[in-house]
């Protein structure tokens, strides 16, 4: 009943910035041979959780690129293209999840997916979408196992992907938590897996008093978080969507255990963390129970206004997507579809699937937008953004600091500053090598 509540508007509107680059009368005169594509558009389509335990928060992200889809085709598209973006709702359900992308591709004859939800639904189409040679864009997970290029040609990762994030969570737990014992809770796939490796690359194993496990569908989590406890955990790790953020914080307050938090960018977008508190307590707790959360980003934090990408997004989001917050998930949306628009202008008028392919594998590396760190994109490596850089929780809001920091999922991988100033926002358009 409680997750009923946070099922998925039923469309999405809007977007953002103009491509300024061939996007003017070009529709006559572009050409491809590939399903979804005409002179006039171009289809994805997209699983999504828009009911389901990852529904609350995630279901903003689709909408949104959308809003950035409709606002560019308003300007001409690109090369006169039209971008439609098709998004289905499979409940964070791997099966749904099946059924879904099948659809899209054989019956609906998309183009290709973009932005496929989750890392346990995912895993079940990735095969398929690769024999099938269907361009798999900017998985939204950030699983370790969407980067190899050689074994799946036709996928790409977007955000950094857990093992990363973890190396630079464990990171700075190693040094502001030394000697404090360490319990991890996480998601029982490779999303949770995958950041327990980053921990443990970074974290000394006698740190680590307690590593419990959730199924995704069941709300009682008391048992994982009480083991944590009695293991005498002084700082809680979470590799977690929102929904069992929000629930670990309810059990933790239920059984008296404050520890410091910390918890992996996907599960800590306050508004959509907070609101589930609200809801879960039926009014009595919100943001206060995630108030201090050490946590990182790749994106600049919503909050801070004088950046000009968040104020870009905002200033979109007011006038195309004002029915949902201005969060996390929303500008998520936004700037993914933003790297698409960009690759999409670098594969060229004569758009084929490989040719979106050759493009990313090429000039990937260099396609700047509004991340903080750069991609890690070639023929070999499928793998997103390279690094996030630790915030916090303060006054209900995520505030970065320290500066962006780089690494690659080895265990001997050095973390590294980038200290690469990120680009303004074209005037209009987007920027690409």
């Amino acid at each position: 009943m409680i997750l009923s509540s946070y099922k998925a508007r039923a469309a999405g509107i809007a977007g953002v910035i103009v491509v300024a680059i061939g996007i003017a009368g070009c529709g006559s005169s572009s050409s491809s041979s590939a399903p979804g594509v005409s002179a006039t558009s171009i289809t994805f389509g997209s699983h999504q959780p828009l009911t389901g335990p990852a529904a609350p928060g995630y279901s903003e992200i689709a909408p949104a690129s959308q809003a950035f889809f409709d606002y560019l085709n308003a300007q001409g598209g690109i090369y006169g293209r039209k971008i439609h973006l098709t998004y289905k709702d499979d409940a964070y359900n791997p099966a749904q999840t099946v059924n879904v992308v099948h659809e899209l591709v054989l019956q609906d004859k998309v183009f290709g997916i973009f932005e496929g939800l989750g890392t346990p639904t995912h895993t079940k189409v990735v095969g398929f979408l690769n024999s099938s040679k269907v361009p798999d864009m900017s998985v939204a997970s950030g699983c370790p196992c969407w980067d190899n290029g050689t074994s799946q040609p036709y996928t790409y990762g977007w955000q950094p992907n857990y093992t990363i994030e973890g190396k630079i969570l464990g990171q700075y737990i190693k040094q502001h938590f030394a000697g404090k014992k360490i319990g991890v809770f996480y998601q029982d796939d490779d999303f949770g897996n995958g950041g327990l490796t980053g921990i443990k690359d970074e974290v000394p194993a006698s740190q680590i008093v307690s590593a419990q496990a959730y199924q995704p569908g069941g709300t009682n989590v008391a048992p994982q978080i009480s083991a944590i406890k009695a293991a005498g955990a002084q700082v809680l790790v979470d590799f977690t969507v929102p929904i069992y953020t929000a629930l670990g914080q309810l059990a933790s307050f239920t059984l008296g255990y404050t520890p410091q938090l910390v918890v992996s960018n996907v599960g800590i977008d306050p508004t959509t963390v907070g609101g589930l508190l609200k809801t879960f307590s039926k009014g009595k707790a919100g943001t206060a129970l995630i108030e201090g959360a050490i946590t990182d980003g790749y994106l600049p934090s919503t909050a801070d206004l004088s950046n000009p990408w968040v104020a870009l997004f905002k200033k979109i989001h007011d006038r195309y997507d004002a029915s949902a917050p201005f969060d996390g998930n929303v500008e998520y949306g936004m700037a993914d579809a933003y790297t698409l628009a960009q690759a999409l202008q670098v594969a060229g008028k004569n758009l084929t699937r490989q040719g979106l392919i050759n493009a990313v594998n090429t000039t990937g590396s260099k396609l700047l937008g509004p991340g903080l760190v750069p991609f890690r994109y070639s023929k070999s490596n499928h793998g997103g953004y390279g690094g996030t850089e630790i915030g916090q929780v303060r006054n209900g809001q995520i505030v970065l600091f320290g500066g962006p920091l780089v690494t690659d999922p080895t265990s001997s991988g050095p973390i590294t500053p980038y200290t690469t100033a990120q680009p303004a926002p074209p005037a209009s358009g987007v920027s690409v090598p």
